[in-house]
């Protein structure tokens, strides 16, 4: 049960990393959880407005870095709250990953059994 419920989440976490699907609205609406707010690693606050705005608004980000991500780890809270934490970096043209970040996402499931994402930080860190 755990381990899908980690293949399920990690899953979903990266395909978030994919500027496809940040330009894609529509999945992105149904990812984000109506609360989500995100602690940014810049320390920028994002709420789901924001973020939807910024990657599927008229001025979105249309490429992206590759992320790469490693060292996922899964804390169940409850049958409907788990903790995602992970290590990301950005991959340059030469597959050298730079700007390393802790990362930790709350997921909520929700009455439909869909996870969305509820809450985001990003950490700046050094390589690991």
């Amino acid at each position: 049960m755990v381990e899908q419920l980690m293949a399920t989440l990690r899953a979903l976490e990266v395909e978030l990393h994919r500027t496809s699907t940040r330009a894609d609205r529509t999945r992105m609406n149904a990812l984000l959880h109506e609360d989500f707010v995100e602690f940014g690693r810049s320390g920028t606050l994002w709420t789901r407005t924001a973020t939807l705005d910024e990657f599927g608004g008229p001025d979105a980000v249309v490429d992206g870095p590759i992320i790469h991500a490693q060292d996922f780890e899964l804390r169940t809270l409850t049958d409907h709250l788990a903790l995602l934490t992970y290590r990301s970096a950005h991959v340059d043209t030469q597959g050298q990953r730079h700007r390393w970040t802790l990362r930790s996402s709350l997921w909520q499931r929700t009455l439909a059994g869909m996870w969305q994402l509820r809450f985001h930080q990003g950490t700046p860190t050094d390589a690991p």
